[in-house]
């Protein structure tokens, strides 16, 4: 992401949807004035509602509060995997007091990251990872939570860790960036794939070819913001605002009309995080 280049324009609105995974601290937002700018720059365009994310314990702390801020805002709360060495008694306490806010739908994002461990400075190894989404695991089902996985270049660690813990009922890979055989394999599982920018990428080929064999009912679609701003934009900031040009890429892919596959999302969405379905 480049703060040089400029945020794009505003898309034109698509049925109501829900962005899956966000990061309005990462976006800017700080307070509740901030927050509401941002949401209200999604409304605009007909992103009703967010799901803002955790990646660390203030970040989690954020979120809850966001939550309580802007009743268009929800929560998910973890500890991201690359910070799972941080995961002592006592922050493990702290995350499960806020994973059991009314306002948070999901815990998360957990999972595994091969791609950091031994590039970045302090990242947690893979053993520490495995034992901290084991744990975030138990803390979803404990508390009857959605699971949101971060999974970078983990498929086949991902599944064997779930299939050992047993699943929670309902599992999200976020940023779903894998191909067709783990695809059909998450879809088997029953698991849900959510969408960002990355499926409008002309090199993400693997990806590209994946996307069209996920069940609407096993599909949503989200932003990640501020990173994977969709094309033609990648590499400037982005907002929940841009989900619809991730919404009309994913739909030319799949050979969907936009507004379908926008409704779909938005009943998945709603289903997997306990969302009141949008009036009218």
């Amino acid at each position: 992401m480049s703060k040089d280049r400029p945020a794009p324009d505003a898309p034109a609105p698509l049925f109501p949807l829900v962005d899956s995974h966000t990061h309005l601290d990462a976006c800017g937002a700080s307070d509740a004035a901030s927050v509401t700018a941002i949401v209200d720059r999604a409304a605009a365009v007909g992103v009703e509602r967010v799901v803002t994310v955790a990646d660390d314990l203030a970040a989690a702390q954020f979120a809850v509060d966001a939550a309580h801020w802007d009743s268009r805002v929800y929560a998910a709360v973890a500890i991201h995997p690359t910070r799972a060495n941080v995961l002592d008694d006592a922050t493990r306490a702290e995350v499960d007091r806020l994973a059991r806010d009314p306002r948070v739908v999901a815990v998360g994002e957990t999972g595994l990251d091969f791609y950091w461990p031994g590039k970045l400075d302090g990242c947690a190894t893979v053993p520490e990872q495995t034992e901290g989404f084991r744990w975030h695991i138990d803390l979803a089902k404990r508390l009857g939570k959605t699971l949101m996985i971060h999974n970078r270049e983990a498929d086949q660690a991902l599944l064997q860790v779930l299939r050992e813990e047993g699943a929670p009922e309902t599992v999200i890979f976020h940023c779903f960036s894998s191909d067709a055989e783990m695809a059909r394999e998450c879809v088997g599982a029953g698991y849900v794939l959510s969408f960002s920018g990355t499926v409008s990428f002309k090199n993400a080929k693997a990806l590209r070819e994946a996307a069209p064999l996920v069940p609407s009912d096993q599909l949503i679609v989200e932003t990640d913001a501020p990173f994977l701003t969709p094309h033609p934009f990648r590499g400037a900031p982005n907002e929940p605002y841009c989900l619809p040009y991730t919404v009309r890429a994913l739909a030319e892919i799949r050979g969907e009309d936009p507004d379908e596959l926008a409704k779909a999302s938005t009943a998945t969405a709603e289903r997997v995080y306990g969302l009141r379905p949008v009036s009218g």
